[in-house]
């Protein structure tokens, strides 16, 4: 039996990594040619976790750009600010550096707070299209006047672990990322903590503390331009009330439900999270 595999063309050899001030570089994905469609990765992982995304988005002629923020992954790990602020400001200068225009930025979990901040504070420089991914938004924690997802206190035990015992904090993080602890085999288990391992203390800490504390309520009703809400129903990190108030705060939204999904929508149902860009991005 001959087995065919296809060879995917990206391109022109392109940098891996952007300086977005002096020395602080970004790990940088970039493949394919076409309409850019921009990743942005939730915590505490990297740009590696749109392994299964990256190939079918190249073939069906997009360029991708998935970009690791400063602490995860192979990005620098300075010590500093780790808001939201400082993350939309890199990734605003990575777009400045390749001249990006018209992309669709994809914002997954946290990603898709910080692609909230910077499509609110950048008007939307570069991107005309917004898709929002199991998306911490608009609050990852409760208030008196928003009674959704996390309390604030389970948060800041989450803080304390990180400074206690990281691994076992990942560890847990992982339990829950699925619907079911048996939704992703033990492989693609074993291969996302690592990639939450190569995250810096430090970061890991002051992003959930961004995390705990950003209301995105205001600036999410400031977000124009279309945009595309996939969110699994089993949810169990960011709930999917959060989705139903981003789509009821969001003037050109849709939803697209997983139902058999929990947090982890892009790998319990790849091909219909790929095949929903797809159609949106085009």
């Amino acid at each position: 039996m001959t087995v065919k595999v296809e060879i995917i063309n990206t391109g022109a050899t392109r940098a891996e990594y952007i300086e977005v001030e002096p020395n602080v570089k970004l790990h940088i994905s970039d493949g394919g040619e076409g309409r850019p469609i921009v990743l942005i990765h939730g915590w505490p992982l990297s740009d590696e976790m749109f392994e299964y995304q990256y190939n079918d988005l190249i073939k069906n002629k997009f360029r991708v750009i998935g970009i690791t923020l400063r602490g995860f992954g192979k990005s620098d790990k300075p010590y500093g600010n780790y808001n939201y602020d400082v993350h939309a400001l890199d990734i605003k200068r990575v777009l400045d550096i390749l001249e990006i225009n018209d992309a669709v930025l994809v914002g997954f979990s946290m990603g898709g707070a910080i692609a909230v901040r910077y499509v609110s504070v950048y008007n939307g420089a570069h991107v005309s299209k917004l898709v929002l991914a199991g998306a911490a938004v608009p609050l990852w924690t409760q208030r008196e006047d928003f009674p959704y997802n996390l309390n604030q206190s389970s948060v800041d035990d989450l803080i304390i672990l990180n400074y206690n015992d990281r691994p076992k904090l990942l560890s847990n993080f992982a339990k829950i990322f699925s619907a079911t602890p048996t939704s992703l085999n033990k492989g693609i288990g074993n291969w996302l903590h690592g990639i939450s391992l190569s995250a810096s203390s430090n970061a890991t800490a002051q992003c959930l503390v961004a995390l705990r504390d950003t209301d995105l309520r205001e600036e999410m009703a400031k977000i124009k331009m279309p945009t595309l809400i996939l969110h699994g129903r089993k949810d169990k990190i960011c709930s999917f009330a959060l989705a139903e108030q981003m789509n009821a705060g969001i003037a050109h939204a849709q939803l697209v439900v997983f139902e058999k999904s929990g947090h982890s929508l892009f790998l319990e149902e790849t091909q219909k999270f790929n095949l929903e860009l797809i159609k949106f991005a085009k």
